[in-house]
């Protein structure tokens, strides 16, 4: 008997639901390995991370192309049995038309959710106000024609030096009457901020970016968050950890960093146990 795979039309009905009451933490993958070790750990949900994966396919952030960014999103989507959130960056385009038609390609990907950015790619902080709206509200056509996803729309604001909550709170209840599903200001990250922003928004839910700031996820849960997500910072561990291992090898010819790692024989028995799940 083959094992049931749920189908994308299940994930999708799953992510939606999510966000329909309580908290749910949806950590970021880079690749296949971490998707389905993060998966095995019991996460409901996985979002993809555009700077883990521009890091480990050796860009910058925000410099891979539309196509290889889309490949990847369709790689972990039938990869994993969880519904699939994919950063979609500004949406490759700033034109709401072409916005539109490159969340249609997104979509086809198989994931579950996607957001969308407010800021360009060009040293322009964010998009005119107006011109923000109108690229959520091309998003929104373009979802309701081509599928169920639950669309994101993000206030840039604090990660592009625009410490303005007010003027992000205005941009994501405009971006919420556009027809966004989900909202988020990444950036964002004292106890003031979080819950002001999310009364201000409700009953809308809300995205947080976890970091070290002291907050527990029961904590962030009370604030009234809906969803709680981690963008690159996984990714950041496994590059640190690399990084300063590798540069101990360089400059002092040590091996100390080594110690503690998990086994290859652990890994091993992990990921074979996990394709197991897949075979009939």
């Amino acid at each position: 008997m083959v094992n049931s795979r749920p189908s994308v039309a299940d994930k999708r009905k799953t992510f939606r639901k999510l966000h329909e009451a309580g908290c749910f933490v949806i950590p970021n993958p880079w690749n296949v390995g971490s998707a389905r070790y993060l998966q095995g750990l019991g996460f409901k949900a996985l979002a993809t991370t555009s700077s883990g994966h521009a890091h480990a396919q050796g860009f910058a952030d925000g410099t891979q192309g539309r196509d290889d960014v889309l490949a990847h999103f369709a790689e972990l989507a039938a990869a994993t049995e969880v519904p699939l959130n994919a950063d979609f960056e500004n949406g490759f385009a700033d034109d709401p038309d072409e916005v539109a038609e490159n969340v249609t390609r997104c979509i086809a990907t198989g994931i579950a959710g996607l957001s969308i950015e407010d800021a360009p790619k060009s040293a322009t902080p964010l998009y005119d106000f107006d011109l923000a709206v109108a690229r959520i509200r091309a998003a929104r056509a373009a979802v309701d024609r081509a599928g169920d996803v639950v669309l994101t729309a993000r206030a840039e604001n604090f990660i592009r030096g625009v410490n303005d909550i007010d003027d992000a709170i205005r941009r994501l209840k405009a971006y919420k009457a556009a027809g966004a599903d989900c909202l988020y200001a990444p950036g964002i990250r004292t106890r003031a901020q979080i819950e002001t922003l999310v009364k201000a928004v409700a009953p809308a839910p809300v995205n947080f970016l976890a970091g070290a700031f002291g907050f527990t996820v029961n904590d962030i849960a009370a604030m009234g968050v809906r969803r709680i997500s981690v963008g690159g910072s996984l990714a950041r561990v496994a590059m640190a950890a690399f990084i300063r291992t590798a540069t101990e090898i360089a400059k002092e010819g040590k091996f100390d960093g080594f110690a503690g790692l998990i086994s290859n024989a652990e890994l091993n028995k992990f990921f074979s146990e996990d394709r197991k799940k897949l075979l009939p």
